[in-house]
């Protein structure tokens, strides 16, 4: 597989995911709002939700994912190949370099944040600065600056906010019936009503993991793409598969990273606890690393 053919198949797939995805809330704001007898009003309150958070996470998403993250700013001086690659290889990119930020941590990893490459937010921690070798740390930023270039940050900030409403829906639907919400004509049509609820009921309980499984599978092979990406840019696969290899290698869990920003990550910062090989695939926020580098050892 060539990287430009890897480049193309991910976007179509993720093109396919993102409408699965956004076809699966309305869906689901739908027969909510039929089981609770609210009709269409429903799933248009769950459209303009949806509106509204995405707008909030657009503009302060990078903000909040810094502050989570306790990373500061970085030093010229003291970072000095974090500032001299990263700028290196905007320039290949053709973007504007990235605000830089470090996390003293010495678990190695790295992630990207911000709406647009004009806005963008690259960070590494102390560990993965350290113990990279620049040809490898090139690789590494070459990813993050693809995330940025292939617009994945405001993509996955995006699908957060998707999946947070399908999980606010559920929530309102049941405390809904717990309270007695709805007003829905039990005497009209109450066959049909019955069965609404039903359902209703079933989906608000499964939609959240479902919701959290395509997420995961975006962020997946938004990573897939990102390795293509990056092989393309500095023309050197073989930097980001070394560099993988030992993030492989690394068992520290990163401490500030969270349930919230762990697919930010270029690789799963809690070190994947596997449950199983359907669990394990199905519930990671990141690919195999050994698929991951034999895909970048092809190209």
């Amino acid at each position: 597989m060539t990287i430009t053919s890897a480049i193309q198949s991910n976007i179509t797939k993720t093109y396919v995911i993102m409408g699965t995805f956004v076809a699966f809330v309305i869906l689901v704001a739908y027969v909510l709002g039929q089981a609770l007898g609210y009709g269409n009003s429903f799933m248009w309150f769950a459209v303009a939700f949806s509106v509204f958070s995405s707008f909030a996470s657009y503009y302060w998403g990078d903000s909040l994912v810094l502050a989570m993250s306790k990373a500061r700013p970085a030093d010229r001086k003291r970072d000095f190949d974090f500032y001299t690659v990263a700028e290196n290889l905007a320039i290949a990119a053709g973007i504007p370099a990235p605000r830089l930020y470090v996390i003293d941590d010495t678990a190695m990893n790295a992630f990207a944040t911000g709406r647009d490459p004009k806005h963008s937010v690259v960070v590494a921690t102390t560990g993965i600065l350290s113990k990279l070798e620049r040809r490898e740390l090139e690789g590494v930023i070459a990813h993050e600056l693809s995330h940025i270039q292939n617009f994945d940050t405001r993509l996955m900030a995006v699908i957060a906010v998707l999946v947070g409403t399908v999980a606010f829906l559920a929530d309102m639907f049941l405390r809904s019936l717990w309270w007695g919400g709805g007003h829905r004509d039990r005497d009209n049509d109450r066959g049909l009503g019955q069965i609404m609820l039903l359902v209703g009921v079933v989906l608000a309980l499964v939609s959240p993991i479902i919701a959290t499984l395509i997420k995961l599978a975006a962020s997946r092979n938004r990573e897939y793409l990102a390795d293509a990406s990056g092989a393309k840019l500095t023309r050197y696969p073989e930097g980001l598969a070394r560099a993988l290899e030992k993030l492989g290698h690394d068992k520290e869990v990163l401490e500030a990273a969270t349930n919230a920003t762990a697919h930010l990550y270029i690789t799963n910062p809690f070190k994947g606890k596997n449950f199983g090989a359907w669990f394990a695939n199905a519930f990671n926020t990141h690919p195999p690393l050994p698929e991951r580098i034999k895909r970048l050892r092809a190209m």
